[in-house]
């Protein structure tokens, strides 16, 4: 079984007193009221060397974060979608080069915006090529959110209300209707591509994607806490959401990060894109198991070459201009994207101190995750607040205190 023990940082090749760094950090940000609470779990090699709670789950009632509180994953998602999508490309179901609209005909006939007209009207033309699962899996293929550009086509998305849909199939009829934002293969957008992906995931399974999930992932995997919604029996652990206030401080997040549920019941449009919620222990395993080259405890996931194949960069080289991405994570040379999951292929190009071939993400609320092959380095961070520069800062200041701990790679 997988052993969260902690182990003397030394034995691993860390610094204890360096990691001291890394507490406070974390503590620091729960001192100047930016964080609520949060929890913590590093490892290398296979061996926990530090697993800390800090703060509370909920203020107004001054309860404390615990090691099973339940956070919402938001877009860690991402990579858990990318994950159930490589289990059925080693089923042979799809191809990298295969065009999306193999999979959904709906998307047989889409256009891309091409500017506006003397009218203000978007003009339309057909793709250069047929968007790909490639570029699908990478956020190349041109699709968006809605949520966070101001071109027209994400007017439309909003006025579709597109990320709001009742089922994934009423998500995709949407999208059919709508404009790629450019040229597949020509831009860097975030996007609901993971999302589409899960309506993907459905299809080619037969299965409901949290059903899939569960039965692919979550159980073999011991992930007993993650799902799409909270059950009654769970909602105690449930940790209370905050965002940032005009005057610098935190209140609770009532309207849930835009997102409309209460995660109480099984949603009806399950996203692969941001709808998961789980413990930082079942994370880890998900972390873990990608650590290992697709196996944990003896339950095999993927092969090692198929998690090779997610975990490294598939952004055209185009695309490194330094002017796609989100916050932090830019797109630039060193620094691309994989299926599902950001990739520090060159670190020295990308002006990071992570070992070559990290790969990571985050979510909304501020949780985020790292492995770090070249260093057998697994972190998970949990915390509670929406989305902020403060977030991606934080995420980006905890690589370089755990890089600066790691003293003696050599162990």
């Amino acid at each position: 079984m997988i052993d969260l023990a902690v182990n003397k940082p030394e034995t691993v090749g860390f610094s204890s007193e360096r990691l001291e760094r890394l507490h406070g950090l974390i503590q620091g940000e729960i001192d100047q009221k930016q964080l609520a609470g949060a929890v913590t779990i590093l490892a290398r090699h296979g061996r926990v060397v530090e697993y800390q709670t800090y703060g509370q789950r909920d203020i107004a009632t001054n309860t404390p974060i615990t090691k099973d509180t339940i956070f919402r994953a938001y877009s860690m998602t991402k990579p858990v979608t990318g994950v159930a999508m490589m289990i059925l490309y080693e089923q042979g179901k799809w191809l990298p080069s295969d065009p999306i609209s193999k999979f959904i005909p709906e998307f047989a006939h889409l256009k891309v915006f091409k500017g506006v007209d003397a009218e203000g009207k978007m003009i339309l033309v057909d793709p250069d090529h047929a968007p790909t699962m490639r570029e699908l899996m990478t956020h190349t293929a041109g699709f968006t959110y809605g949520s966070m550009g101001n071109t027209l086509v994400d007017q439309a998305y909003r006025d579709a209300n597109v990320m709001h849909s009742q089922t994934l199939q009423e998500m995709i009829d949407k999208l059919a209707k709508l404009p790629l934002l450019y040229q597949p293969g020509k831009g860097w957008t975030y996007s609901c591509s993971m999302d589409i992906q899960g309506y993907i995931v459905e299809k080619l399974s037969g299965q409901p994607l949290p059903d899939f999930m569960r039965d692919h992932i979550f159980v073999p995997l011991g992930m007993k806490d993650t799902a799409f919604y909270v059950s009654a029996e769970r909602r105690s652990r449930f940790a209370t959401n905050y965002k940032g206030t005009p005057n610098g401080g935190i209140t609770t997040d009532a309207a849930g990060g835009g997102t409309p549920t209460d995660y109480a019941t099984e949603p009806t449009m399950p996203s692969g894109g941001g709808g998961l919620v789980t413990t930082i222990e079942d994370y880890y395993r998900f972390a873990s198991m990608l650590a290992n080259g697709g196996e944990l405890n003896g339950a095999r996931i993927l092969a090692p070459s198929t998690v090779k194949l997610m975990t490294s960069n598939h952004v055209p080289a185009s695309l490194f201009t330094g002017e796609f991405g989100i916050g932090l994570s830019v797109m630039r040379p060193g620094f691309g994207y994989g299926y599902d999951c950001a990739v520090i292929f060159d670190p020295s190009e990308a002006n990071l101190s992570d070992g070559k071939g990290t790969f990571f993400w985050d979510g909304a609320a501020g949780t985020w995750f790292w492995v770090d092959p070249t260093n057998d380095i697994v972190f998970v961070s949990m915390i509670q607040r929406m989305s902020s520069p403060d977030n991606h800062s934080l995420e980006y200041k905890s690589h370089a205190v755990v890089d600066q701990a790691l003293v003696d790679p050599s162990k």
